[in-house]
């Protein structure tokens, strides 16, 4: 796959309180914050985004690192090229203080401009809310934007911070203890669900880090665990982006069944539609309901 020369996006700016990010647009309908893992917005992010904007919503990729549209995958790019780009992406994202890499019951400072992004898009693009999608890095902030009462749709694909170097940071996720009790009454109160994403094998995302949701959200938390095995195989890395690099796109494949789940999550909730019928896929495993 080659770069995406980012065709069919709109670009602009968002600024609050001081800090100012790039900005990629696409669609029409209630907005879903799309934030990309590490190295950034590629092609396979802006296809999820695609994705997202044929189903009636308009998907809004702030650009927090990386180089929106370019190809960071091995197999096209060579293994020193892909690492190289990796290592400049996150040594943006260890010093800056936006991010909290290392912290447990902490939710990291972009959060915050997050919040105000996903105000001006609900009013911008109308709707009952907002939804956004957290990969890798940026998973849990999804998490942590949810204490805000427009985001109806928050799902977290194979949450990865904080690092799990410890167990306690294996069992733990990036959100501060304030922002999690909201997320929870809003659960108990509003119904909120929370959709969370993994392959069981992704050293990144431990067992350990889906089992603190399930006690601390209950049935509100949706596990969609996915056995390593339905990974696309074509993929250099080990599995881990469930949406992205490691989807096989392809009727009956588990990771397409992981992907309807989430589209089927923002039509319902942002679009009022009822789900649709029900895809057989006996590799993943689902705690709680839609």
């Amino acid at each position: 796959m080659a770069d995406h020369d980012l065709t069919g996006f709109e670009r602009g700016t968002f600024t609050h309180d001081g800090t100012t990010h790039r900005i990629l647009r696409r669609g029409t309908g209630p907005a879903v914050i799309v934030l990309a893992e590490i190295p950034g917005i590629t092609p396979k992010v802006l296809e999820f985004a695609e994705r997202v904007a044929a189903i009636g919503c308009t998907a809004v990729l702030p650009v927090l690192f990386g180089r929106p549209g370019r190809d960071a995958d091995p197999a096209h790019i060579g293994r020193l090229k892909a690492g190289l780009y990796m290592a400049s992406s996150i040594g943006k994202v260890c010093v800056s203080r936006e991010f909290t890499v290392l912290a447990t019951g902490k939710s990291s400072r972009v959060v915050t401009w997050l919040r105000a992004l996903a105000a001006q898009e609900h009013e911008r693009c109308g709707g009952p809310g907002v939804g956004a999608v957290g990969m890798c890095l940026t998973g849990g902030f999804a998490l942590a934007m949810a204490a805000d009462e427009r985001l109806l749709a928050p799902v977290l694909s194979q949450p990865s911070l904080p690092l799990a170097l410890t167990k306690s940071r294996a069992g733990g996720i990036d959100i501060s203890a304030g922002d999690l009790a909201t997320v929870r009454g809003r659960c108990e109160r509003e119904g909120l669900q929370v959709v969370g994403l993994r392959f069981c094998g992704d050293r990144l995302v431990p067992g350990d880090r889906f089992g603190f949701l399930r006690r601390e959200l209950g049935e509100a938390f949706t596990a969609v665990e996915l056995d390593d095995s339905a990974a696309n195989p074509r993929a250099v890395t080990a599995p881990h982006s469930v949406l992205t690099e490691h989807l096989i796109d392809e009727p009956g494949q588990p990771t397409r069944a992981a992907l309807d789940e989430v589209l089927d999550l923002f039509r319902t909730r942002l679009l009022g539609q009822q789900h649709g019928p029900a895809v057989e896929a006996p590799a993943v495993e689902v705690e709680g309901e839609l």
